[in-house]
């Protein structure tokens, strides 16, 4: 496993962790608000430019200064009734100075976000439209 691997499986964790031990952030979690709640998680919500939920896996392409890498975001996966939310929050800012038009992919498959196959899942963010 190469060292992204590493920090994902770390971070994944750590959310798990802080997700499990938060009674308050758990119910905000599952009790079906989460979609328009403030939910308290380091950073700040990211807008999405696309997003793509098939085969296992969410794709999200996000806007980028010209750092912007997976190891900058965090999947919070909320549930309620059997459907998932993904909402994908930006950890780290991207303080480079060469945008790329079209934005960055990144991508995370549903076992990593501890979601099993075939979950109905949406996307929690807003979009926002490409950068020429």
């Amino acid at each position: 496993m190469g060292s992204n691997g590493i920090r994902t499986l770390l971070a994944l964790t750590a959310t798990g962790a802080l997700l499990s031990g938060c009674a308050g952030l758990q119910s905000l979690l599952t009790d079906g608000r989460a979609a328009g709640a403030a939910v308290s998680v380091p950073g700040t919500r990211e807008s999405v430019q696309a997003a793509a939920i098939a085969q296992g896996q969410a794709v999200f392409w996000v806007g980028s200064n010209g750092c912007t890498t997976r190891d900058d975001l965090m999947p919070v996966v909320s549930q309620y009734r059997g459907a998932a939310t993904i909402t994908l929050w930006r950890v780290s800012e991207d303080d480079c100075d060469a945008p790329i038009p079209g934005g960055v992919e990144v991508r995370w498959t549903f076992e990593e976000m501890g979601l099993l196959p075939g979950t109905d899942v949406r996307v929690g963010n807003s979009y926002q439209g490409p950068s020429s």
